[in-house]
């Protein structure tokens, strides 16, 4: 595979991470790399919103990776850079943690060791969550005297419902990767020295699916989050009306029928 250095202006100088593309693989990962523990500075932050933007408008990455240097994905935080930052400053900071979720495209986080803080948060805005056996996720900012701030309470009580939302944010309990997979945090649990082929395997299969159909069944899923049931499945109808009429659909059906694999344009 031909691995490239991502070039984009926004990205000329990058903040403890770095971009990589892999246009054979059309797959785009963003990163950490600032070992041992990857701490993600508050500058940081806004450079992580716009790679993933960038990745999102190229047109030659389908799916997205989230992945880290070394042992640990994160510990978190720069706890100095709390102190120094403006009140507007850190009003943004789930804003640009967010951006996985915004993406159109499939983002996959790849998770081992520590998994803290902001950590924690951006991986709970990715799609796929892939973890190691050595994975521990937490959000210990009441230790602080805080609480999350990026997103990561909101989002795991999504998950995981008030009663261990609870328990994990009000007691800064670190959550083992069994736990995080039973409790349907973590999509896939993997041996640690699996958790590279795992993701390629995952950004394999879903480069397999037709890219319009992957960006309309995410953005659905995001925006019935909270919907009734009800209101979810009238949309759902729409999207599903929507795709009915594309190229990649009478692609699907036409491969079905031919017993191939169908090569789907994203149209």
């Amino acid at each position: 595979m031909s691995k490239m250095i991502f070039s984009d202006p926004r990205l000329a100088t990058l903040n403890g991470f770095e971009v990589e593309l892999d246009a054979a693989a059309q797959r785009g990962d963003i990163i950490l790399h600032r070992p041992p523990l990857n701490v993600i500075e508050m500058a940081q932050r806004d450079q992580l919103r716009l790679a993933f933007e960038a990745l999102d408008e190229d047109d030659r990455v389908r799916v997205i990776v989230l992945r880290a240097v070394g042992e640990h994905f994160s510990s978190g935080g720069d706890i100095k850079g709390f102190m120094a930052a403006s009140p507007e400053h850190v009003s943004k900071l789930a804003w640009n943690i967010a951006a996985p979720a915004r993406c159109a495209k499939p983002v996959i986080a790849a998770n081992r060791g520590y998994c803290f803080g902001v950590g924690f948060e951006i991986s709970l805005a990715c799609d796929f969550r892939l973890v190691s056996e050595t994975c521990l996720y937490a959000l210990p900012e009441q230790k602080l005297g805080q609480i999350p701030g990026s997103g990561g309470s909101a989002r795991l009580q999504k998950i995981v419902g008030i009663t261990r939302a609870k328990d994990i944010v009000m007691r800064s309990r670190r959550v083992t990767a069994r736990q995080a997979y039973d409790w349907g945090i973590a999509t896939e649990l993997v041996a640690d020295d699996s958790l590279e082929a795992a993701t390629d395997a995952l950004v394999k299969e879903l480069i397999g699916f037709s890219p319009l159909a992957q960006r309309t069944a995410k953005k659905l899923l995001n925006d019935t989050e909270d919907a009734s049931l009800a209101v979810a499945i009238e949309l759902e109808g729409h999207c599903y009306s929507r795709l009915r009429s594309s190229e990649d659909f009478r692609e699907g059906v036409a491969a079905f029928h031919e017993k191939r694999a169908p090569k789907f344009r994203g149209v």
